[in-house]
């Protein structure tokens, strides 16, 4: 596979079979003459992109698409300076990466907001949900912490107030259950959901996972005073590069906010004014 942006081997060792490239869309650019390479994770978020570079061929910036299978590539890639930005995480996730690994990393522009959700095929309610249940979990922290509170939301565990957002399986204060917990990685969670009797999914991997999200969903987090907004992330460096203002301009379309709604069946909104 010929990748369309400079990488170095580590990284194409990596990705070789699951990087993928999306057809470039060529157009003069006021801002810069360069291709900005944008990191996005494969699957439904590829046809949202399609728009987007639609929507930037018009005025600027030329983009040119790199796909990734996990979660953790993206913001290496970026800090490695192997693309120009991500768009693919929320806040909480990014500070994890932060606190990891030392990424100076920055937000510039909102994209969606994907609520997470528990999924069961065993079960019709959390009401059902019997003592001593199998729950899976995404295992990267922000993740984890996130299908925690929304556990905790709908009544299933309590967490103490000094879980914070970054809450593990050994924070929880109470499990009236007797929950058992099973911390899988996020794009291996959705598919394990016939093994569990219910599992705590982003909508992404959900959708690639073939879960029916009206049928199988039984619990959502809110939608009100929700961190977990996912963004469009550049290095430090490059926040006020003059390339980042048309980058997300080309998202904030009516067109691009058609697609969200379309693509994702209404699990996902649109997250600008």
């Amino acid at each position: 596979m010929k990748l369309n942006t400079p990488i170095t081997r580590r990284r194409a060792l990596s990705l070789l079979g699951t990087a993928t490239c999306l057809p470039m869309i060529h157009a003069a650019r006021a801002a810069d003459t360069r291709r900005l390479r944008i990191g996005i994770m494969a699957g439904e978020d590829e046809d949202l992109w399609r728009v987007i570079v639609a929507n930037a061929a018009k005025e600027g910036p030329d983009l040119s698409i790199m796909t990734f299978s996990d979660y953790n590539t993206p913001d290496e890639a970026l800090a490695e300076h192997e693309i120009d930005a991500n768009a693919f995480q929320h806040g909480p996730f990014l500070q994890a990466q932060i606190a990891a690994r030392g990424y100076d990393i920055v937000a510039v522009g909102n994209t969606y907001f994907s609520p997470i959700g528990l999924y069961s095929t065993r079960w019709k309610s959390v009401a059902d949900l019997p003592r001593n249940a199998v729950i899976g979990l995404p295992n990267d922290p922000s993740n984890e912490g996130r299908a925690l509170h929304l556990l905790e939301a709908l009544g299933l565990i309590r967490l103490p107030a000094s879980a914070g957002l970054l809450p593990t399986p050994l924070d929880i204060a109470d499990n009236p259950r007797n929950l058992t917990f099973h911390e899988l990685d996020a794009g291996i969670v959705g598919r394990s959901l016939p093994d569990l009797d219910a599992a705590v999914v982003n909508t992404n991997w959900a959708l690639k996972a073939g879960i029916d999200l009206q049928k199988q969903k039984i619990g959502q987090e809110s939608l009100q005073d929700n961190p977990y907004v996912n963004f469009i992330a550049v290095n430090a460096v490059d926040a006020k590069a003059p390339w980042v203002t048309p980058l997300v301009n080309a998202v904030h379309q009516p067109s691009t906010r058609t697609a969200i709604e379309t693509i994702f069946h209404g699990s996902v909104v649109p997250a600008w004014a």
